[in-house]
């Protein structure tokens, strides 16, 4: 299958057309398609197996679709929030243009303010910065319909749980949850029978 397969918005393939994504990888194959449908998932890969394209590509889908809704991605580090923000803007160009705000330690807050100011609908960060920001109450998650947990067995072994708890207290109960690890360790499959809704 191609990227040009799959039942997605125009604009959407156009832009995956122009980043010269190709030829979608295993996890991509198997998960897009699925989540495309609005159901949860619990996918298991490698890093560098192209799962961020396997979260994106669903969620701009939805954004384009949906207008109120938001997309929500929890990464374990600031490294990895950033790359998925850079394969989001790779694909979120000027056609789709959807606001967004990379919510890391280390980046000033007052970029990340001026971000959340102007309404974005795709955030991406740290569970620690995400907790600041509602804290704050600068960021607001009752739109989030697309939830994206990423690298979760990191997330664990960091010691986040009960800073992802506290995140999902603020997304509403009907949403889209997409939940990927490298492994699926007992604590996975446990945090997965509570939040995925037969993944």
């Amino acid at each position: 299958m191609n990227f040009s397969d799959l039942p997605i918005e125009n604009k959407l393939k156009k832009t995956i057309e122009l980043a010269e994504f190709k030829t979608p990888t295993p996890i991509q194959n198997q998960s897009i398609p699925v989540s495309l449908l609005g159901k949860d998932i619990l996918g298991t890969a490698q890093t560098g197996t192209g799962k961020t394209l396997a979260f994106t590509i669903p969620m701009l889908n939805n954004l384009i679709k949906n207008k109120q809704a938001m997309g929500l991605i929890i990464c374990p580090t600031r490294e990895l929030a950033s790359q998925v923000m850079q394969t989001i803007l790779k694909l979120n160009v000027r056609e789709i243009g959807i606001t967004n705000a990379l919510l890391i330690g280390g980046e000033s807050m007052q970029k990340q303010l001026r971000k959340l100011n102007k309404k974005a609908r795709i955030i991406v960060g740290t569970p620690g910065r995400i907790n600041d920001h509602l804290k704050r109450k600068s960021l607001n998650l009752s739109k989030v319909n697309y939830l994206v947990l990423d690298e979760t067995d990191r997330m664990l072994d960091m010691g986040f749980t009960p800073q992802i708890e506290h995140i999902l207290k603020f997304v509403p109960e009907k949403h889209q949850t997409l939940l990927f690890s490298a492994t699926l360790p007992d604590n996975i499959l446990k945090i997965s029978k509570k939040y995925l809704n037969n993944p």
